[in-house]
């Protein structure tokens, strides 16, 4: 690149994110997940609003010369890794309590019921398909059945829900749930690359996965407590951030040597570094999320905002229809799984409307699929849509309960009669380490 290029490229990241920093800011402050106020910032930017008031300020910006577009990829991919990077961090922890009876109704009832009619409803949406059609089913399964932890949490947090059963209830099904969800995503993206072109392929890539997995959270965790014992004491944060960050790129790396997908191969990196409870090793993990939070997370999801042309590739009726189906799907199948676990129905369908929560994994999703060319631009876009107005529907639902009655969450409505306590406000550590590690998906 030329001077000229270097600094058009510069020029491009601090639009983007200050664009996606501004508009976190502005919707944390209508009490709204940050992630869409990020990637509105995007939106701003892109084809959307710049490229129709100035077509040729939005390419000069954007598209000025040809490697542009594959550095502003690397950003794209590397703020996408440290997001399930840092998202692994919280999962573990917040997915361990909870009613054992609520937890599995839910997994059942937001996990295999809705990924099996998506699943099986995919031709549906056929004309949406671009790759193999086994990609495109799993891929659509997961669509409808994914939930998102860090904006549920965070919408538990600002209304000082999360000490509840309620929200702990939701968040341990998640967690299941999701980490389900992401094997199959790794499987999905196996079979779109030609690794799994009949039953035996697909059974190697399986094997595969889930040899990488076990690897991942049982050897792994082993061999880092041996190479900790014998070196980590010598070394200061500041280093040990670094030495993460190479455990990190080390799964990703080692991922994509085997054909596993690489953000998969992010989120158990996290996972693993959830299991040290050092003192030294928290502050680490949250150097990184700080940095990834606030630099490479909101120029990833301006960059997801810049990619969506809603003037070229907004299809009304086949976004309408899929958020429309997928919710019914997951609302009314959390709602009655809830209520066979016990629960009076009007908290069964709290239960629904905070499983059909996407945001960012909903999001994560959509990018995947379209980077392996499983899904078109249509789907894309509604895939980002769904992920966002189904988040920005929890958070009105769970303010109006909540306005009607300061208590609802307090009184009986969970299994049995029991009256659970809710603080006013949740600790300020807490609110500080799950907002800064994980509520920029």
């Amino acid at each position: 690149m030329n001077d000229s290029e270097l600094a058009r490229f510069f020029l491009s990241l601090v639009l983007l994110l200050a664009g996606a920093l501004a508009g976190g800011h502005v919707f944390e402050r209508l009490k709204m997940p940050r992630v869409i106020g990020e990637i509105m910032g995007g939106i701003a930017l892109g084809p959307s609003m710049l490229g129709l008031i100035s077509p040729e300020a939005h390419k000069w910006l954007f598209a000025g010369f040809p490697a542009q577009a594959a550095l502003l990829s690397a950003f794209y991919w590397f703020g996408l890794v440290l997001l399930m990077f840092t998202a692994g961090f919280k999962m573990q922890s917040e997915g361990a309590e909870g009613s054992g009876r609520v937890v599995a109704a839910q997994v059942v009832g937001g996990l295999m019921v809705p990924f099996t009619l998506g699943y099986f409803g995919a031709s549906l949406f056929a004309d949406t398909r671009l790759g193999d059609p086994l990609a495109f089913q799993l891929v659509m399964g997961i669509a409808v059945a994914v939930t998102s932890i860090p904006v549920i949490s965070r919408i538990f947090l600002d209304l000082g829900l999360m000490n509840t059963p309620f929200a702990r209830n939701v968040i341990g099904a998640a967690t299941i749930q999701d980490l389900i969800l992401w094997t199959v995503l790794a499987i999905a993206t196996a079979v779109q690359h030609g690794d799994a072109a009949d039953a035996a392929g697909i059974g190697r890539v399986i094997a595969i996965t889930l040899t990488f997995v076990l690897a991942s959270l049982f050897v792994a965790p082993a061999v880092l407590r041996v190479l900790r014992r014998k070196f980590f004491g010598k070394f200061s944060e500041a280093s040990l951030t670094g030495y993460t960050m190479l455990l990190c790129l080390v799964f990703v790396a080692a991922a994509s040597l085997l054909k596993v997908n690489i953000v998969f191969a992010a989120l158990l990196a996290g996972l693993v570094m959830a299991r040290f409870r050092s003192r030294h090793l928290a502050a680490v993990r949250q150097h990184i999320a700080d940095i990834a939070i606030w630099f490479f997370v909101p120029i990833y999801f301006a960059l997801v905002g810049l990619r969506l042309d809603l003037a070229q590739q907004f299809d009304v009726s086949l976004t309408l229809f899929f958020i429309g189906a997928s919710t019914a799907v997951k609302l009314t199948s959390c709602t009655i799984a809830a209520r066979v676990a016990g629960v009076t129905w009007i908290r069964a369908f709290d239960y629904g409307v905070a499983m059909n929560t996407r945001g960012g994994p909903g999001i994560v999703l959509a990018s995947v699929a379209y980077a392996a060319g499983i899904i078109d631009d249509r789907m894309f876009t509604a895939l980002v849509l769904a992920s966002i107005l189904t988040s920005f529907a929890t958070g009105i639902w769970l303010r109006w309960r909540l306005a009607r009655n300061p208590n609802v969450f307090e009184l009986a409505g969970n299994v049995g009669t029991t009256s659970f306590g809710r603080p006013s406000h949740a600790p300020t550590n807490a609110r500080t380490t799950i907002n800064e590690a994980a509520a920029g998906d």
